[in-house]
């Protein structure tokens, strides 16, 4: 069947995670200091948002080939815009629960195919956290979380003075961090660790960790209600923490690296509490967590602002592969909580200093172009689904933003779609970091997690010489 008007081709891995075995979405969380109606939210989505990218006026289809690609459409704004109703007079709290339960029912409903993959939920009622919320859906094949952050700040202006354009925390490359640290490193050292990397990979499709309290093994598990929690901490505690764990002079700065060395060491241990509260003793698991590494950084970018500025949209992503640290004694109490960052900072070293994502990508391209797309799409289906967690995070602009004149209170995203019973989120704002856990409902208690993350936190802060007695969000 022909199609006419058809743009190029969805890149090989959008192509796999928009299939029947995998498809990814993102989901985009705007809690607003000041309400938008349905007219504001429109005006602003027709004038500013569609116009970004010619992907969000374009549908998918297949061509002749089997071949998925963009073909542009005329988008009807009004469409795309969703205003739930939820009972009128209750409390901040209860409209807590109305909006957490709305996001989760999002979460899992497929987009139509017969219009541009995304929508606008419009949330008209106070909670706690906003005075009205902005959901963003978005199909993953457009574009990653740093294609679509780029674009939203793009059009978003600086709250206390939209003249001047947004900032972001300063962001040594990702590659530069490896090449200092491969200096220091023999090839040798470097061939070994791909080897290893990749080696596992491939067997991480045929081998699996086993049933806890944290994996449920339940089939189409990405199918199932979520919950979604999320604590906040202060990215100045953060680096202090760093700092303790033994991070090399320049190493400090607020930068992805950073994040994941800290916030890896942090629900590590947390996850060890909570296995403990649930009755499990965690020495004889295995908890292997996925994590997400944007692979634009290896481009040698010196900043965020010039990896935004490229454009570089699409999805540029891997995943490293890390086996949380364990803990055999019975009494995780006893630990010694910066000792989870420090073996969390020492892992994230040695799997920087590997190339194993270069050919796993290669891979999955020579999976997709023997086997097509659907198969691609099982082996990362095969990997995410024999894993216990993902753990994905962005960097968010350092001054508050505003949305067509409404200034952005927070935010945070997470990803639907994802295999797993429990995926971590995390993006800083405004000199903050807000860690969300999207869990598998009435399997894991995201209350007690939450509480067991907050007092991982705290107790990490206080053993790098913290002496706060900290207050989460």
């Amino acid at each position: 069947m022909a199609h006419h008007g058809l743009l190029p081709p969805l890149s090989p891995l959008s192509q796999y995670i928009n299939t029947p075995t995998l498809t990814f979405y993102v989901m985009g969380v705007c809690e607003l200091e000041t309400a938008f109606d349905k007219s504001q939210t429109i005006k602003f989505l027709e004038h500013a948002f569609v116009p970004i990218n010619i992907r969000f006026s374009s549908i998918i289809v297949t061509d002749d080939k089997g071949v998925q690609r963009w073909k542009k459409v005329v988008c009807s704004v009004e469409d795309h815009v969703v205003v739930p109703t939820f009972p009128p007079g209750l409390s901040t709290e209860e409209y807590d629960s109305c909006l957490e339960e709305h996001i989760s029912n999002v979460s899992m409903e497929v987009l139509p195919a017969n219009r541009p993959p995304w929508e606008v939920h419009l949330i008209t009622y106070p909670t706690s956290k906003a005075a009205g919320t902005l959901v963003f859906k978005l199909n993953h094949a457009i574009g990653d979380g740093y294609s679509f952050m780029g674009a939203l700040f793009s059009i978003f202006k600086r709250a206390d003075n939209p003249a001047l354009p947004l900032r972001f925390p300063t962001a040594s490359s990702r590659f530069n961090e490896l090449s200092s640290y491969s200096k220091m490193s023999s090839y040798l050292t470097r061939c070994i660790n791909t080897f290893s990397d990749f080696t596992r990979g491939i067997l991480g499709t045929y081998f699996e960790d086993g049933k806890t309290v944290l994996r449920s093994k339940r089939p189409k598990v990405e199918l199932l209600p979520v919950s979604i929690s999320s604590v906040t901490f202060t990215i100045d505690h953060i680096r202090e923490i760093r700092s303790a764990a033994g991070a090399p002079f320049g190493f400090v700065s607020m930068n992805e690296q950073t994040v994941n060395d800290v916030t890896t060491g942090v629900i590590a241990y947390a996850l060890q509490l909570y296995m403990k509260r649930m009755g499990q003793l965690s020495g004889d698991t295995h908890t292997t967590a996925l994590i997400v590494m944007n692979l634009r950084m290896y481009r040698g970018f010196s900043s965020l602002e010039e990896m935004l500025k490229a454009n570089i949209w699409g999805n540029h992503f891997g995943f490293v592969s890390v086996t949380l640290p364990p803990y055999n004694h019975k009494d995780i109490d006893i630990a010694d909580p910066l000792e989870f960052v420090v073996k969390s900072k020492n892992e994230m070293k040695r799997r920087m200093n590997s190339v194993s994502n270069y050919f796993t990508s290669k891979l999955l391209r020579v999976v997709g172009t023997l086997r097509g797309a659907e198969a691609a799409a099982e082996y990362l289906h095969s990997n995410l689904r024999n894993t216990s967690i993902m753990i994905t995070n962005m960097i968010g602009p350092v001054e508050q933003a505003a949305i067509a004149g409404h200034p952005l209170k927070n935010f945070y995203f997470t990803v639907p779609g994802v295999p797993q019973s429990l995926v971590f989120t995390i993006v800083s704002y405004m000199g903050k970091l807000r860690l969300v856990a999207t869990v598998e409902k009435d399997f894991i208690d995201s209350k007690l997690l939450v509480s067991c993350l907050k007092e991982s936190f705290q107790k990490i802060y206080n053993a790098a010489g913290g002496k706060d007695l900290l207050k989460f969000d």
